[in-house]
């Protein structure tokens, strides 16, 4: 994929909830992410992709057109058929989701691929050797959107950092006071959705994630 795709992965990067952004306020929130310093933005809807085809369309053609108006990579979660259909640049899909190679086949190289890999560093090189962009892990912390996750120890993205030369993303729980750990570990970007969107006030929420790159806070002494 270009370098400059690759190097945008860094930063806030926010993920929609219908939870937390029902359609009346889905755009307003999206945005205000956006203007408070989101740097990739992932449409996840995991609502039934045929009886809720247009909403869908509609709503990840837009968070893409204010993607392009705020600079920032706008990536749709598990959906190649939505990604052709909006002509989105980059697309998460889980460890177990369609094969990396059938996707490189499918799009070239110009897509950037993310894969989720929860705590395992073998998911991960396998990943990476099938052509992934960056690699996700968690979840670090307990979360609303997933409590049952598995926990992952900060000693998986530390052994990552050291060994995988692709951008790394933390995702699960994660807090403006952790946060920083997890940049202190290697975390390029932090996954963050209640974080960001169930705040009331989702510009200031989401710049107070964006400083953390700039200020990282709450980091272990080794």
């Amino acid at each position: 994929m270009p370098v400059k795709t690759r190097k945008a992965i860094a930063g806030l990067y926010a993920i929609t909830d219908p939870h937390w952004m029902p359609e009346a306020v889905f755009l307003d929130k999206a945005e205000a992410a956006l203007r408070g310093g989101a740097r990739i933005l992932q449409y996840r809807d995991k609502g039934d992709p045929w009886q809720e085809h247009a909403r869908r369309r509609r709503q990840a053609g837009a968070l893409r057109e204010l993607c392009t108006q705020y600079s920032a990579l706008f990536v749709v979660n598990d959906d190649p058929d939505l990604v052709r259909a909006v002509q989105a640049p980059a697309l998460h899909v889980g460890a177990e989701d369609a094969p990396l190679a059938e996707l490189r086949q499918a799009f070239g190289r110009d897509l950037c691929i993310g894969v989720s890999c929860y705590a395992s560093l073998d998911k991960a090189r396998e990943a990476v050797k099938a052509g992934a962009d960056y690699v996700a892990f968690g979840a670090f912390f307990a979360s609303p959107s997933k409590p049952q996750a598995p926990r992952v120890d900060l000693q998986v993205l530390r052994k990552a950092r050291a060994e995988l030369n692709i951008p790394l993303v933390a995702i699960g729980g994660i807090t403006e006071d952790n946060g920083g750990a997890l940049i202190a570990a290697g975390a390029d970007a932090l996954a963050v959705i209640s974080g960001v969107f169930a705040s009331e006030q989702v510009e200031a929420a989401a710049r107070r994630f964006a400083v953390l790159f700039d200020h990282p806070r709450n980091i272990p002494k080794e």
